[in-house]
């Protein structure tokens, strides 16, 4: 470091990690998620049963042009370094805002900004879960660089005696983007209304270009409820079943805490605590208003965990805690607590190493690991193209999975095959595909992974199914799973196929 700035080893770190990021999007096919929302950009609409459509939008030009998983994920990859870019922009203008305001002492003990954006930057990378979204294409991919830059509004609003038109329409414009993101954005609205109103000498509510900015988010969004206006709500209707869970239990939010640390280590959690410990002496009004960018999202989640959640929904909410981090990492070097920092660093650098060459290795089959999760990610191009070929040769009227999630990389890989989904939930593939006719006939697919018996039998189901062929997937000598393929004859009766 002697040698290179902070902001340079700040760069390099970031185009090391996009090298690591390029290297897996290259050797693995998509994931459940991956594929789904790939096909949004193949099924352009005005919005999607379960989220709204920027995920498929930004995807269209190149899904157009390609099909290679590794040309995609640039767009995932774009988004990742756009938001540790903004990580490192937020993190100086957070650092401003404390020396600007005549902090007294502090003002002469704060580390240098630039230690500060690179510390930030280090907590970011060292973090395991976001290199997932960095490769992998996901709303939250989508709404962590939109909601820094709403933090990065936040705190133009606090340093300036006054919003310009301008940035009520790009405040406004990022909003709307966010709500096209995912539905959640409407966490990260509530927490640029407390900075709003943390600063109770400056009038915005009566200003012009506030309501400028909501008719400009408003119009943005429009797209999404107009889609749901005409399909009976039915995204919002999800949505609320979707977050509700289970039945509520206080282990599952245990079990939550303990993930979330694992998935983006305790480094983030440690600069945070420095942070306020050190440094929220002044401005602390307006800095707990912006430390709310973390606090209102990852406090819902996790109330709302006790019925059931997923551990990337908090992503965009750690980004936009990783500024603070920065500060109270750097804090903490400053001081000579260079051993532990070190040590977490090392640690968590390690874990993301080991967890890529895992992915790459394709996972662990022993007696002692009942199922490989890495299998999921392999197989499924051969898969579908062989089920392709087997529905063209027995005429078939499409091609069935018993579980959503068999259904996207099928659909994707075997396009454009009508897929259909046999169990009684109703999702996208439902509005793309529509409903298995009576009487048809399709070629099911069983994967070991996820296996269930073929529904034969009964008043709703097929007449029978016949083995027709099956696949091993091998990867260096080992099987990750297999995938058997029937012909199902006389589908029974339609009502299952909601």
């Amino acid at each position: 470091m002697r040698h290179q700035s902070p902001s340079s080893w700040a760069a390099i770190s970031i185009c090391i990690a996009a090298v690591v990021h390029f290297a897996l999007g290259f050797s693995i096919e998509f994931s459940v998620d991956e594929a789904h929302y790939a096909l949004y950009a193949k099924h352009l609409a005005w919005s999607y049963f379960d989220h709204p459509p920027l995920v498929g939008w930004i995807q269209w030009p190149l899904v157009t042009l390609t099909s290679s998983e590794g040309i995609i994920r640039l767009v995932p990859e774009l988004l990742w370094v756009s938001s540790t870019f903004l990580v490192y922009q937020v993190t100086l203008e957070i650092h401003r805002l404390m020396q600007g305001h005549n902090a007294g002492y502090l003002s002469n003990t704060l580390p240098s900004p630039k230690l500060c954006g690179f510390m930030a930057i280090l907590a970011i990378i060292a973090a395991p879960l976001p290199h997932v979204l960095a490769i992998g294409l996901l709303p939250d991919t989508l709404l962590a660089p939109l909601s820094l830059g709403l933090m990065l509004m936040a705190l133009r609003w606090t340093r300036k005696d006054r919003f310009s038109l301008a940035d009520w329409i790009l405040t406004g414009l990022l909003l709307g983007l966010a709500g096209l993101s995912k539905y959640t954005a409407a966490f990260t609205a509530f927490a640029l209304l407390l900075v709003f109103l943390a600063s109770p000498k400056k009038a915005w509510i009566t200003k012009a270009g506030f309501w400028i900015a909501a008719a400009i988010a408003l119009t943005v969004i429009s797209p999404v409820l107009y889609w749901n206006w005409i399909n009976d709500w039915i995204s919002f209707k999800y949505q609320i079943a979707h977050g509700s869970g289970s039945t509520w239990a206080w282990r599952r939010v245990a079990a939550f805490t303990g993930i979330q640390i694992a998935c983006f280590g305790p480094l983030l959690l440690l600069g945070a605590y420095l942070f306020i410990k050190n440094c929220l002496h002044s401005q602390k009004f307006v800095l707990i208003a912006l430390l709310s960018f973390f606090a209102i999202p990852f406090a819902i989640f996790a109330a709302l965990s006790g019925g059931g959640s997923l551990p990337h929904w908090t992503t965009p909410a750690w980004f936009c805690l990783a500024p603070f981090a920065g500060i109270g990492l750097a804090k903490a070097w400053a001081l000579q607590y260079r051993m532990a920092i070190r040590a977490l660093l090392i640690g968590q650098l390690l874990i993301c190493l080991l967890g890529f060459g895992f992915v790459l290795a394709g996972g662990i089959n022993t007696a002692a690991i009942k199922s490989n999760p890495i299998a999921d990610l392999y197989g499924w191009k051969l898969a579908g193209q062989k089920a392709a070929q087997l529905a063209e040769a027995t005429k078939s009227n499409g091609i069935a999975v018993q579980n959503w999630t068999l259904g996207s990389r099928v659909a994707w890989y075997a396009s454009p095959l009508p897929i259909f989904i046999l169990d009684e939930r109703q999702d996208q593939f439902d509005l793309w595909f529509g409903r298995l006719p009576a009487g048809a006939s399709v070629l099911l697919i069983n994967w070991s992974g996820m296996a269930f018996k073929p529904p034969v039998g009964g008043n709703l189901s097929f007449e029978l199914c016949e083995p027709l062929d099956s696949l091993e997937i091998i990867r260096f000598g080992r099987v990750l799973s297999k995938f058997d393929y029937s012909l199902c004859r006389n589908w029974q009766d339609a009502g299952l196929a909601r």
